[in-house]
């Protein structure tokens, strides 16, 4: 497909995903807080397949950022109040203070756009440690706060039950995509080759978000699945 094509169809399939979760919170259809994390959950890998249509040209990967770039601005202005959007800060914000856009939606944006950049198509690196931000982190959430369970002895603000989601959401998201981008050729080997790395960094996620460091997790998950990524396909 022509890249600046692929551009336009993977800025209306991650605008549209956006949109509706904005609309179905700012109408009441679902909570704020679950709007927030169906929105982390379901951008990245639906970014991360939309990069299927980019051919192999050298400036694929910058116009591919610029999708999570253009709505990583729009978080900005719309956390510092110069964009008013009340369906957006009812949506990714867990009170309706807009400010709080500036701290993980921010940071997810941000990540989204390094990680483009910097690994793209040409390892598994970027992708898994994205789709550990999103499946992982999102599922967490929800699972921590639907299902009662112990809390952790190290951070009572985090369950075994939440913990578990973080490791089941962040494996099943790697390994989907991992099995959709193997067959279409941009990754070699077998998928099999695959389980183990994407369990231990989904292992190793899972224990870093346990850690009590309030509204940064998507950085620190983040830098932990890209260092061990880097140890086994480095």
């Amino acid at each position: 497909m022509n890249p600046f094509i692929a551009l336009i169809f993977t800025f209306a399939i991650a605008l549209g995903w956006l949109r509706l979760m904005d609309f179905a919170a700012h109408r009441g259809y679902i909570e704020s807080r679950l709007s927030r994390k169906l929105i982390h959950i379901g951008t990245g890998p639906i970014f991360v397949l939309c990069w299927l249509m980019f051919p192999e040209v050298w400036y694929s990967r910058w116009l591919a950022a610029l999708v999570p770039f253009a709505i990583t601005i729009q978080f900005a202005l719309v956390g510092l109040g110069i964009l008013k959007d009340e369906a957006s800060v009812k949506a990714m914000s867990r009170t309706g203070d807009r400010r709080e856009i500036l701290r993980g939606p921010l940071f997810y944006g941000i990540i989204f756009v390094i990680l483009t950049l910097v690994y793209w198509k040409t390892s598994p690196i970027g992708i898994l440690a994205l789709m550990l931000m999103c499946g992982g982190d999102g599922l967490a959430d929800i699972l921590g706060r639907r299902i009662y369970s112990p809390r952790l002895p190290w951070n009572k603000g985090k369950s075994v039950a939440g913990s578990l989601g973080m490791f089941i959401g962040g494996w099943l998201l790697a390994a989907l995509v991992i099995a959709i981008y193997i067959p279409a050729g941009v990754f070699p080997g077998l998928f099999s080759s695959y389980l183990l790395p994407i369990s231990v960094i989904a292992l190793l996620g899972m224990l870093v978000e346990s850690l009590p460091l309030k509204d940064i997790d998507n950085l620190t998950v983040t830098l932990a699945a890209v260092l061990l990524g880097a140890f086994f396909f480095g």
